[in-house]
């Protein structure tokens, strides 16, 4: 194990609902994306699925999925609340740029890999797409396993916003559980899905990724809802939130 991840920065599960699917995840890998480029050695994939075994983001199957794909508004994730995990200020928040109404596969994973081989600091807002960026303004660190905050500041990046969902403006206070937009397929995306970071600096160019566990959530483990606490979700956990 990555020896950071023994003392994970502890927040707030900022997703509502069950089903929710680690597809990235530290518990895996570290660096959990293959690089430590963007801040994002710890970063975390969300989707949401169904009942059905497997990794189904939609109702099709996966057959249909890999040969025709989607529409992009019929993942399951689409639309959903992201909820702030933690008190801070909002240093950063971009919107309006355009989603892709389509959901292939193949060309998604050709444009992330051409996206990778163009990549300028220019272009950052195309791979990021809509997003928004919080400063910690205290509360978070803690846990019952002990955790604590690194003795610097706490950057949480929320990415892949949907276009229009951006619900919070650059200098804005938020409390832990407020709404900052809604999950889209925005930038350098494969479906819709929450891209969630914690780092060291606001700009994601010269920024360190910082490990993150959440403090309360449910696993799903032979039809039943385990409680976790401090937990970080391993690789295609189906997980739930405790909050409403």
């Amino acid at each position: 194990m990555d020896d950071a991840l023994r003392t994970p920065v502890v927040v707030e599960f900022p997703l509502r609902g069950e089903r929710w699917m680690a597809v990235t995840t530290p518990a895996h890998r570290v660096p959990s994306h293959g690089t430590d480029m963007l801040g994002q050695r710890y970063a975390y994939d969300f989707i949401k699925v169904d009942a059905r075994g497997g990794v189904h983001f939609t109702a099709g199957s996966s057959a249909r999925q890999l040969i025709a794909g989607s529409r992009t508004r019929d993942a399951y994730a689409w639309g959903a609340p992201v909820h702030a995990p933690f008190d801070g200020e909002v240093v950063r928040a971009l919107d309006g740029v355009p989603e892709r109404e389509w959901i292939h596969p193949a060309r998604e994973a050709a444009r992330m890999v051409r996206n990778a081989a163009t990549f300028t600091p220019e272009r950052l807002p195309e791979i990021l797409g809509n997003h928004v960026i919080l400063r910690a303004t205290g509360g978070i660190g803690g846990g019952a396993a002990g955790a604590r905050a690194p003795e610097r500041e706490v950057f949480g990046a929320f990415v892949h916003l949907a276009p229009g969902s951006v619900a919070v403006a650059e200098g804005q206070r938020v409390a832990s559980g407020d709404v900052l937009g809604r999950v889209g397929h925005t930038g350098n995306s494969t479906s819709p899905h929450l891209h969630f970071q914690l780092m060291d600096a606001l700009d994601p160019m010269t920024a360190r990724g910082i490990p993150c566990a959440f403090g309360a959530y449910e696993v799903e483990r032979d039809g039943a809802w385990v409680p976790v606490r401090d937990g970080i979700p391993g690789r295609r956990e189906r997980i739930r939130s405790v909050v409403e």
